[in-house]
């Protein structure tokens, strides 16, 4: 063979390459984004970061947990995801934001944020479908030796997730808590118990929480409109004017506010928290004002009347209201301190939704 046919064909050989040349790079594509992961972006940024934290870490308010943990993301199904948003935990400061239920957003828009949360961790892996096996009793000494601490009761909540919430065990399988008390949530406070719990103990654990499980309260009915603003915003409003000394110039404690009210004062208080919860349950003579429509504040009068304002969390979703009316320049606006969650612990005077069942009882911090 001569050496003008050896160069032809090393030249083929190469894929038609120049001498002391590397073949090209074959160029990766980027994945195609999904429009309803980004919707569902913009969503979670307006109504979700405040407590879970811009990055879904959790923790941000009220020990709102991570949304981005591995262990959850991978045994969460998109229906318990869907429903505990649309649900949300009542008696605690996650509203249900489903607007059947009174919140601001629509199915869609729910499993839009879903989709979002998908693209944040890893991928849902199904678990063996095995109802638990274990004896509820046993796993009663078990819990207080090991989960009270963090968990709370089955009254009152601790700093980790409630678990005794009637939504949540209505939408947890019993997979699903076996998983996270096996692998824990990583990222968190939440420790695995594998290794350190046999199978046995922990088939009594997730026992003991679905004997736990009780029918969820039923949710308010949901008016044809959100409320308006235009009805009687100001309380008392022929009253001596409220008289109120804030702390750091920003709180105010609820037994201030409600000797104030017992004594006819002249003050606006606006709830903070969605909607549906405004329709459960609010402090008496309240408005409904969602952190997340600062539109609703245009019909505020600002003559110098106090502007109080609460949540559950009990400071963010309050504060980020007062921090909106401190920047429209209004004189006196402040956090009433404790929350409702405490403000119903003290028995002070509420507003409940007429046949609803009510929360359980909110927790003592």
């Amino acid at each position: 063979m001569n050496v003008r046919v050896m160069c032809l064909l090393s030249v083929l050989a190469l894929g038609c390459t120049r001498p002391h040349e590397s073949p090209p790079r074959e160029q990766t594509r980027p994945a195609p984004v999904d429009p309803r992961a980004q919707a569902g972006a913009a969503t979670y940024a307006k109504y979700c970061a405040l407590c879970h934290g811009a990055d879904a870490k959790g923790y941000a308010a009220d020990h709102a947990p991570s949304l981005v943990s591995s262990t959850f993301l991978s045994s969460a199904t998109d229906e318990f995801l869907v429903g505990s948003i649309q649900r949300g935990r009542p008696g605690t400061a996650m509203a249900g934001y489903d607007s059947a239920r009174g919140g601001p957003l629509s199915e869609a828009q729910v499993r839009e944020l879903v989709a979002h949360l998908r693209t944040l961790g890893p991928r849902q892996a199904p678990l063996p479908s095995a109802p638990a096996r274990g004896t509820a009793v046993w796993g009663e000494e078990l819990y207080q030796r090991e989960c009270q601490e963090c968990h709370g009761t089955r009254k009152r909540r601790g700093t980790a997730p409630w678990l005794a919430n009637p939504e949540f065990l209505s939408l947890a399988s019993d997979e699903f808590l076996r998983h996270a008390i096996t692998h824990g949530r990583p990222g968190t406070e939440m420790r695995p118990f594998a290794g350190a719990l046999h199978a046995e103990q922990i088939e009594d654990l997730v026992s003991m929480l679905r004997a736990w499980q009780s029918t969820p309260p039923e949710p308010a009915p949901v008016p044809p409109a959100m409320p308006g603003m235009e009805g009687p915003i100001v309380i008392n409003p022929k009253g001596r004017a409220a008289e109120f000394t804030a702390r750091d110039g920003r709180f105010v404690p609820i037994d201030d506010v409600k000797r104030a009210l017992d004594q006819g004062r002249r003050m606006i208080i606006l709830d903070a928290r969605a909607t549906s919860d405004w329709l459960q349950v609010h402090v008496k003579g309240a408005v409904s004002a969602p952190y997340y429509e600062p539109s609703r504040l245009d019909a505020v009068p600002d003559d110098g009347t106090w502007v109080l304002a609460y949540c559950a969390c009990p400071h963010h979703a309050s504060g980020a209201v007062v921090d909106e009316l401190k920047r429209r320049g209004y004189p006196n606006a402040a956090i009433m301190d404790e929350g409702i969650l405490e403000w119903q612990n003290r028995k002070y005077p509420v507003v409940r939704a007429k046949g609803t069942s009510p929360p359980p009882a909110p927790p003592r911090r």
